[in-house]
């Protein structure tokens, strides 16, 4: 089968590059676009996934939208010249251009529509499938939805698909079982990050400072580290920050992308910013797994002793890890999964539709 996949984010390419290596292995073709993204980029070529760029993405609304118009020409032209049968991704461009192109287009999707509203309104609607997790049931209006048993994490860090590497340890310059924490500060420059608060930058060094008797202290950002925690920016490799993570003894930020990772990992995460309460796939991991907890920009006083509560705990990394397997047990290898689905697609849709306990064979 020849197939376009879009990266549009830098997380997406952890969310497709073990999809992208089985269907190689199946002998399909697959061209993968992405936008002038460093990070994302950087990621690509660590993981050695042959890329063509498409553009850089505007920084206003009409910015926004006139890259996504150019972004849909270049990518339609490399639909009709390579024939290209199926669009997968998680972006606007393939759903768009399935309508104007002989071309199907899967979306997998697991942010709430009224979290995304520019997704839900120009995305969604011209998609052949969307693919989602089953924590968005009754949240997602496309009817020809396809629900799963699982998060985007899982299509990368399941334990089929992921083994941490404990030299990233002496890589950041920790011994095996020292106490550390990650902080992730995003930048909340997205389209749906548009009135969204996370941590303020006094916030940002209380927290620093609260933290640092207790262990080392490592800060990743979407954008420019602030020259005021320079000393404590991270190093390593970014193809091994999930096997940091892995080792950390607790993820602390305003991202929602690393927090969930961070739980899906059995590392305590918690989480600072206006999307708190809002996304369905980060509640169901807070309120049915406990492996995460969230807090609006209101609500430092309890982020901070919410952290010092958990610090408190005998045992901590131990008990995250009983609640992961508990998580593990009730969700599928999403990768293995989304092989399936694509190669059986249209047929796996009304399968799944008709019998969702059918994706029990991926567990």
């Amino acid at each position: 089968m020849r197939i376009l996949l879009d990266i549009g984010h830098p997380a997406h390419v952890h969310l497709y590059r073990n999809l992208w290596t089985e269907l190689n292995k199946r002998g399909h073709n697959i061209i993968v676009t992405v936008k002038d993204l460093p990070s994302a980029i950087t990621l690509l070529k660590l993981y050695e996934i042959p890329f063509i760029t498409i553009g850089k993405r505007g920084g206003s609304i009409a910015g926004k939208g006139l890259s996504q118009l150019i972004f849909n020409y270049r990518v339609l032209r490399l639909v009709l010249r390579n024939r290209v049968e199926l669009g997968l991704g998680s972006s606007i461009t393939n759903a768009q251009i399935s309508r104007i192109s002989p071309i199907r287009s899967i979306v997998f999707d697991d942010d709430d529509d009224e979290v995304q509203p520019l997704m839900t309104k120009y995305g969604h609607p011209f998609a052949h499938c969307v693919v989602s997790p089953d924590s968005l049931k009754g949240r997602r209006r496309k009817k020809n939805t396809v629900f799963y048993s699982g998060y985007h994490e899982l299509a990368y860090l399941h334990p089929n698909r992921f083994t941490p590497d404990p030299s990233v340890l002496a890589d950041a310059g920790l011994a095996p079982g020292e106490t550390f924490f990650i902080l992730r500060f995003n930048s909340f420059k997205a389209h749906h990050d548009i009135g969204i608060k996370g941590l303020s930058m006094e916030q940002k060094v209380k927290l620093v400072e609260s933290l640092l008797p207790t262990g080392k202290v490592f800060i990743t950002t979407e954008g420019d580290t602030e020259p005021e925690f320079t000393s404590f920016r991270l190093q390593v490799r970014p193809d091994k920050i999930h096997s940091l993570i892995y080792y950390a003894t607790m993820l602390i930020g305003d991202s929602q992308t690393m927090t969930s990772e961070a739980a899906v990992l059995g590392t305590p995460s918690l989480r600072f910013n206006s999307f708190a309460g809002r996304i369905s796939y980060l509640e169901e991991l807070e309120h049915k797994y406990r492996l995460t907890f969230a807090f609006k920009p209101d609500n430092y006083d309890a982020l901070m002793a919410k952290l010092h509560y958990l610090l408190s705990m005998p045992q901590l990394k131990e008990e995250w890890l009983v609640r992961r397997n508990t998580m593990l047990s009730q969700k599928i290898d999403v990768t293995a999964f989304m092989v399936w689905f694509i190669e059986n697609y249209p047929s796996s849709a009304e399968i799944m539709q008709r019998d969702p306990s059918f994706q029990n064979r991926f567990r």
